[in-house]
This record gives C-alpha cells, structure tokens and sequence, in this order.
C-alpha cells in the first residue's frame, strides 16, 4: 500500500495479513502451528481429566495447575483457528469489534496465565517454609478467593486498553494489521491520531502484572532455596527442589518469551517484521503447548496418574 493522507473513519472492518513478508509460504507456516495446538488441546485437557478424576490430586498446587490448563486452553483458541483461517484459506478480514474481543481475550488469558504462576510460586514457598502451615493457610476457601482474584486483575486492567481504542482513536491510516492477530500494538499504530496515552496504558498493564509477578515470584524463589539448602538431609534438599522444578522452567519460558515480544514490538525498529510476528506468535502458543509435556515429565503425581489412565484404557 502507498503512503496517502487519506484517513478512514471507524472501519467496521480490518485485515490481518498474517506474516509480512512470508504469504506465499504460510500455508506451511500453518503447519507446526496446527501441531503444537493440537498437542496442547490434548495434553492439557488429559491434566485437566486427571486432576479432577483423582480426589488426591484435588490439592492447591494441582488445582492451579488445572487453572494454568483452562487459561492455556483459553488463551490458544482465541488465537489459533484464526490464524489457520488466515494461512490457510486466506480469511484475512475480522470485524473491528470482533478484533478488539480477539484482543482482550488475548491480554486477558495473558495476565490472568502470570497470575496462576504467582499464586503457584507462593503455594509452593508456603509449602516448603512452613510445611507444617501450608493447609491452613492455603484451604479451597483461599484458592477460590485468588482464582477470582487472579481473572478479575487481569480483566479489569486489559479492559481500559480497549475502551482508549473505541473512544479516542476513530481516524487510521489504515485497515491492514501487519500481524496474524490482534495484538494491542499492532491495532493502535493504525490510527492517525495521538497514541501516547494508549501506549502509556499498555506499558502500565505490562508493569502492573509482569513486573509485579516476576518481583513477587522472585523473592519466593529465593526464600524456597535459601530454606532449601538449609536442610540437613540430601535426600530432603532434591525431593523438595524437584517440587519446584516444573514450576522454575514455566516461569522461565513464560516471561522470557514474553519479554522479548513486549520489547521488540515497542522498540525493536531494527528487527524484521516477519522475525517478530514469528516469535510472538510462537511466543502465546508455546507456553500451552510445553505446560502439560513439563508438568507431566516433571511431576512424578500426574506421570503415574497419566500411566494409570492409559493402561486402564488399554485393559479394556
């Protein structure tokens, strides 16, 4: 498209063009796209089945971990289906609407993903500094307090976002989004008019939520090895540090990914825009796709209740 002082005003209509740069290969794209969704719909639906079949299970830290595979569930199929729709079959256009829900669905199961690994970080921290307390403290009456405490933080803070879209942007350059969904940047450098204050939103919620779950995870972490490497035993030290072992490497993917996209979106100039919406692509479907392989390769609990699930099916 040609640069012009022609604006639009409120298009009831935008369009995705997926991968700048790489249409004519996108319906390979697809491909590993489709894969790693189809694997992190089973195998986070196979945790879900397996925590709520198992009364054992019915724990605080397995009952975040079925929250994390809602929320992955969730947050890959407001993403994925379009985006095959897009590589696929070419449908490129979305109602301005639709693309704002697309949107807060997206941030919203971003947030809420942050604020189960938070809320699992501290039940991990009071599990193993205070053994002897973690029951009390964390009773189902606590956990259902935070799982609505975690979705509504996240919902309240994305929601302005787009409310600062509707009201103060009606007049864009254009209806084409260089990316292959609604992402909250991509959709507010459309408009020909003022962005500062959506773009002070957005870092506001990126640093209200990231920056006060890493802080908080964090130091939780530290106290877990600080009190770790105080015990006497050997034996004691690893089975309480492969407790927190699947929980670190989620962390870890989780926010690394995440910070790279926030980052090179806003300031990333250099960067190619096909490298870019690639990786933050790659970036919301990976946490989904690796949550159930790490938990159940790493939680010795779900591997035998995964064990037990297959070799009753294979009995019958």
């Amino acid at each position: 498209m040609s640069i012009s002082n022609v604006t639009i005003f409120m298009p009831s209509v935008l369009t995705l063009i997926g991968v700048p740069g790489l249409e004519s290969v996108q319906c390979w794209i697809g491909v590993p796209f489709c894969a790693m969704y189809l694997i992190a719909m089973i195998g986070n639906f196979l945790l879900l089945i397996i925590i709520m079949s198992e009364r054992s299970l019915h724990q605080p830290m397995y009952i975040f971990l079925g929250m994390l595979g809602v929320t992955d569930i969730a947050l890959s199929t407001s993403i994925v289906p379009k985006m095959l729709g897009i590589f696929w079959f070419h449908v490129t256009e979305i109602y301005f609407d639709s693309c704002l829900l697309q949107m807060w669905l997206i941030h919203t199961f971003q947030c809420t993903e942050s604020g189960i690994l938070l809320a699992m970080a501290l039940d991990r921290y009071v599990a193993i500094c205070y053994p002897l307390r973690h029951a009390a403290i964390f009773s189902h009456k606590l956990v259902t307090q935070i799982a609505a405490m975690v979705t509504l933080r996240a919902a309240i803070l994305v929601t302005p976002c787009l409310i600062l879209i509707k009201i103060r942007l009606q007049f864009y350059h254009t209806t084409v989004i260089s990316h292959s969904y609604c992402e909250h940047m991509a959709v507010v450098k459309l408009a020909a008019e003022n962005i500062r204050v959506n773009k002070i939103c957005g870092l506001f919620v990126a640093f209200t939520v990231a920056g006060l779950d890493i802080v908080l995870i964090t130091l939780s972490y530290i106290q877990i090895f600080i009190t770790v490497f105080r015990l006497p035993q050997k034996e004691a030290r690893l089975k309480a540090f492969n407790t927190c072992v699947a929980h670190i490497c989620v962390f870890l993917q989780f926010y690394s990914l995440g910070f790279f996209s926030f980052f090179a979106h806003r300031f990333g100039s250099h960067i190619p825009p096909y490298i870019h919406i690639l990786f933050s692509s790659t970036y919301l479907l990976v946490p989904p796709f690796l949550n159930p392989l790490v938990y159940g390769a790493k939680t010795k609990q779900i591997r035998v209740h995964m064990v037990k699930l297959f070799c009753s099916k294979n009995l019958l």
